[in-house]
């Protein structure tokens, strides 16, 4: 059993639940300390899961016994908090997205390289049982030569039930930076590196009502696109459609959030914001009707937010590369960019970094031993 890799945390809000509930069940990942502006918040945190030191933020980068920063941070300060990590000698994982702008996201990747360090980034659901097996199937070929998908996140947004939603609705979030890129993440270990995109997108509610406390009765202005819709070649030749939106009800009408048509059969890959999800194939017959049928799970299902950071400290341990790499979240975020840089300009956008899919997840190993 390799060492665990001391782990620092910077910012305690809601999703860091997420994150050190299930660190807690994975042996590699050891939470050294905790901070957060708010002190008040980090010591509440620690003592729900059983943190003993709660420290200032300059303390994480100071500490030199912790190796990861993990940088749970509000979205617009992502890039900042990494390069500080990055500049202290240590190796650094984000929750999404990895920046909010290509430029700097181009730093930090950059920077990292020059360091010989890591840079993790969430989505880490792609991992999962669902997203693996769907993977599993395309390469398999059970249905033939994918040809096209749909990726649909179709919503009404979140200011009825968010404590505090406008920033939702400013540059650098939106359904296509806050959804996008666990889409985005599943379309990449799906296929592979994208040739190009084109995108659409538009402000359907200029101004949006709180509804959801404590900010019940106040309106949002609206500065980004809350309705996002893109095309997507592939360069194995898969093109397909995506939406994210928070300009509408009714869902996808029971719809998957992603379904793959290939010349033998189709498939409806499970919700990418999930693990474990079913995943559903339907192989052509010319004598039967078309039926959807479960597809058994060949990997490790009761994984959540953090088996990312795992991957990437046994990926210290072990020299190997990580999953959720920082070129993949780049590759993401100039995906999420391109769509709305092409919606201004009217012309395709063509990525810039090379992109290759990370490793699969190995079958059906112990839980939390990668």
């Amino acid at each position: 059993m390799a060492d665990p890799v001391r782990v620092g945390v910077i910012g305690t809000g809601a999703i860091s639940s997420q994150y050190l509930g299930m660190a807690a069940k994975l042996p590699i990942v050891e939470i050294a300390a905790v901070a957060d502006l708010n002190r008040e918040a980090a010591e509440n945190k620690a003592k729900e899961f059983g943190i003993k030191r709660v420290v200032s933020v300059d303390e994480i980068f100071t500490d030199p016994s912790i190796e990861i920063v993990l940088n749970l941070t509000i979205p617009k300060v992502h890039a900042e908090v990494a390069i500080r990590a990055l500049e202290a000698g240590k190796h650094t994982y984000a929750e999404k997205p990895l920046a909010v702008t290509v430029a700097e996201g181009r730093k930090v990747v950059e920077l990292a390289k020059k360091k010989n360090l890591r840079v993790g980034c969430a989505p880490d659901t792609f991992m999962g049982a669902g997203i693996q097996t769907s993977r599993k199937v395309i390469d398999s070929g059970r249905i033939g030569k994918p040809v096209a998908f749909t990726a649909f996140m179709l919503s009404r947004g979140v200011e009825h039930w968010h404590p505090n939603p406008d920033f939702y609705y400013q540059p650098g979030a939106g359904p296509m930076f806050d959804m996008g890129p666990y889409y985005l993440t599943a379309l990449l270990n799906l296929f592979g590196p994208v040739k190009r995109i084109s995108g659409m997108a538009s402000v359907s509610r200029p101004t949006r009502l709180i509804t959801s406390k404590p900010f019940a009765g106040q309106t949002i202005t609206v500065n980004t696109p809350d309705h996002v819709m893109g095309l997507i070649e592939f360069e194995n030749g898969v093109v397909g459609s995506i939406i994210q939106s928070f300009a509408m009800r009714g869902g996808s009408h029971g719809a998957s959030p992603i379904v793959v048509f290939g010349t033998q059969g189709s498939m409806h890959v499970p919700d990418p914001n999930n693990f474990d999800n079913e995943v559903r194939v339907s192989i052509f017959a010319e004598d039967k009707p078309d039926e959807f049928k479960p597809t058994p799970f060949e990997y490790v299902t009761g994984y959540g937010r953090s088996i990312g950071l795992a991957d990437m400290a046994y990926a210290i341990r072990q020299n190997r590369p990580h999953r959720c790499s920082g070129e993949q979240a780049f590759a993401v975020l100039e995906l999420m960019e391109g769509f709305l840089e092409s919606s201004k300009t009217g012309q395709a956008y063509v990525p810039t970094m090379k992109y290759e899919r990370p490793a699969p997840m190995p079958g059906l190993p112990e839980f939390g031993i990668l």
